[in-house]
């Protein structure tokens, strides 16, 4: 237990995998690429479908909540744009850190016999997952420039905090990747399981709805969610254009520093047993 909390064994873990992961960084890269062509593969888009599919599902979004649902927020200082602004600002990095999740569950055992051999760095398989679900985010965020622009001229100066945002969510997913990598090796029901909180997610963070219209008694729930302060740091730096709540980057940024030692040193003290169960 003590080891657990222990100040310097964390950091050696975080300086580990920064090492390992910054040593294989160009495999990592094209292991990632051809991870997004080879989904598509034989298809007649081909690669295509990876900027199709994020463009489609967030359409989607904004159709049942915008057009059909007729949510309607914005004109004021507390609520400064519309809501599709605001639905996108939240919406966006939950469905790259869901489509991240689903990958890293699989990502072990589709690729059985690279972690059997001894000399592959099987590190690289999660973090390649995570590099691949980073696409359809990049592509929705251009998505809601385009829009921003489109609407109303110039975006905020917040939009330049945005690849901090990124840097921070890049280590939460990579920590929940190796976790739920390792996990899904030894359970293959985590697949399931992440699946159906994946679906359960978007409605259990401040996505679709706004805190406020939310219950007191089912507040908790909102806050105690981890995903909810990564949710809320996005719509301070795209949808607000001030930092309305401060103390959610605090939160997300310590979550997401834990998430990487932790679930690093959670695939590392199991490793070794991995060759067994593939």
């Amino acid at each position: 237990m003590r080891s657990l909390v222990h100040p310097l064994i964390n950091i050696r873990a975080f300086a580990e995998l920064v090492r390992i992961l910054g040593r294989y960084r160009a495999l990592m890269l094209e292991m990632a690429r051809r991870e997004i062509l080879e989904q598509y593969a034989g298809q007649m888009l081909g690669g295509l479908w990876a900027i199709v599919h994020p463009i489609f599902l967030i359409g989607l979004y904004v159709f049942v909540f915008v057009v059909v649902f007729k949510t309607k927020v914005g004109g004021t200082y507390e609520m400064p744009y519309d809501y599709t602004m605001y639905l996108l600002s939240g919406l966006i990095p939950w469905l790259s850190f869901q489509q991240s999740m689903m990958r890293a569950c699989s990502t072990l055992t589709s690729s059985s016999s690279l972690v059997k051999q001894v000399v592959f760095p099987i590190e690289v398989l999660p973090a390649k997952s995570v590099l691949a679900s980073l696409v359809p985010q990049v592509i929705g965020l251009l998505v809601l420039l385009v829009y921003v622009f489109w609407n109303f001229g110039l975006p905020h100066a917040t939009y330049l905090l945005v690849p901090a945002l990124l840097a921070i969510q890049l280590l939460a997913m990579t920590g929940v990747a190796f976790a739920l990598a390792v996990f899904g090796a030894y359970i293959r029901d985590t697949k399931d399981f992440v699946q159906v909180i994946s679906l359960m997610g978007v409605y259990l963070m401040p996505v679709v709805y706004l805190p406020e219209w939310v219950p007191n008694l089912f507040k908790p729930i909102i806050y105690a969610n981890p995903f909810s302060h990564m949710v809320w740091c996005y719509q301070d730096a795209l949808y607000f254009g001030r930092i309305e709540n401060p103390w959610a980057w605090f939160v997300f940024a310590l979550w997401a520093v834990l998430s990487f030692v932790f679930g690093y040193r959670i695939f590392r003290k199991l490793k070794p047993q991995l060759g067994n169960v593939l």
